[in-house]
């Protein structure tokens, strides 16, 4: 009962990476396309086994196979798309992908080129699919302060109408926040909002520093917060949201399993957070499933899940009267599904 009412359930998504959204269908897809030319399958079958990684290093070698998919802008055009069509699926009516156009232009595609291929599908899935999509534009961490300059720059000369926020992620080990500080600050200056991932596979400093030194408005993950009381409560009393994705933490070894998460210890002390699912098909998982295992952690019935779906709608970055417009249609369906109760 739980789980058809998560399926209709309007929902945002605030923590989804661009490729990591992949799905199997589309990876063959593009593997077909390139066929002969990459180490991933062309079967979506066999795409679901591929996805079956070892561990957090095997992850990203898996990850960055199928970011060489995209050598084209008509690749980044259907995988945009089909991303947009699969979170439409779920009732999401709003979701900040993130997006790491380093990686592509990178390997060749133009900056250009390449934002004009995200907006394309953008503008095309509002229209068909009904879902408004943004971007936060993200800069590989372990690429180094050259990947920092250059997203910032596609970020401020390109500024494509998507675009929301700038942020962080890759590994964290090894990877100190407070040296992209003045990408962040110049990133900000422009109107920009901060969400760089931090406390996922490293402490409680690195959401410090995320929030000192980069201004994090939001943090992606963030989980190791539930190891610092002080720094809890500074969450809860600045309203900084974190974006939590349960299945993800378990699949990289960043908790050890489910009933373990800290989720309800981070609720309990009034942290903000939303649900998400951040590379979905990866982690073998969707936003609702995450919605799912939520009410599980949480103890939660269709009256708090619903509160949870208007959380993720407050700590997004849509302008006040689209945030109102999704949280009525929230309220609506709650008391709809409430009323077919009795």
């Amino acid at each position: 009962m739980l789980e058809s009412f998560i399926a209709g359930l309007p929902k945002v998504e605030l923590h989804v990476h661009h490729v990591g959204s992949a799905a199997p269908r589309i990876v063959a897809e593009l593997a077909a396309r390139h066929e002969g030319r990459t180490p991933v399958p062309a079967d979506p079958e066999a795409v679901a086994k591929y996805f079956e990684f070892r561990d957090f290093a095997h992850f990203i070698e898996i990850y960055l196979s199928v970011v060489d998919l995209i050598r084209e802008p008509e690749d980044v055009r259907i995988l945009t798309f089909e991303v947009g069509r699969e979170l439409a699926r779920q009732q999401v009516r709003y979701a900040e992908l993130t997006v790491t156009p380093y990686s592509h232009v990178s390997r060749g595609i133009p900056a250009e080129a390449f934002c004009e291929a995200i907006e394309d599908a953008r503008v095309r899935a509002e229209a068909e699919l009904g879902i408004m999509l943004r971007w936060c534009f993200d800069i590989p961490g372990e690429a180094g302060l050259a990947a920092a300059e250059e997203t910032l720059a596609i970020a401020l000369d390109q500024r494509p109408d998507g675009l929301v926020s700038f942020g962080l992620g890759g590994p964290e080990v090894g990877v100190p926040r407070p040296q992209f500080k003045p990408y962040f600050d110049k990133a900000r200056a422009a109107g920009l909002h901060s969400v760089p991932h931090a406390g996922e596979t490293t402490g409680p400093e690195t959401i410090w520093d995320a929030i000192r030194e980069l201004g994090a408005e939001r943090i992606g993950h963030g989980i190791s917060a539930a190891r610092d009381e002080r720094l809890m409560a500074y969450l809860a009393e600045h309203r900084i949201p974190l974006e939590v994705s349960p299945t993800s933490n378990v699949r990289t070894r960043a908790v050890p399993s489910l009933d373990e998460h800290p989720l309800p210890l981070l609720r309990a002390a009034g942290v903000p957070v939303t649900i998400n699912s951040d590379d979905p098909p990866m982690f073998g998982t969707t936003l609702n499933d995450e919605y799912a295992v939520a009410a599980r952690l949480l103890d939660l019935d269709g009256a708090g899940l619903a509160g949870l779906a208007r959380e993720a709608v407050d700590a997004s970055f849509l302008p006040a009267g689209d945030k109102q417009s999704i949280k009525d249609e929230i309220d609506a369906y709650a008391a709809s599904a409430q009323s077919a109760r009795g």
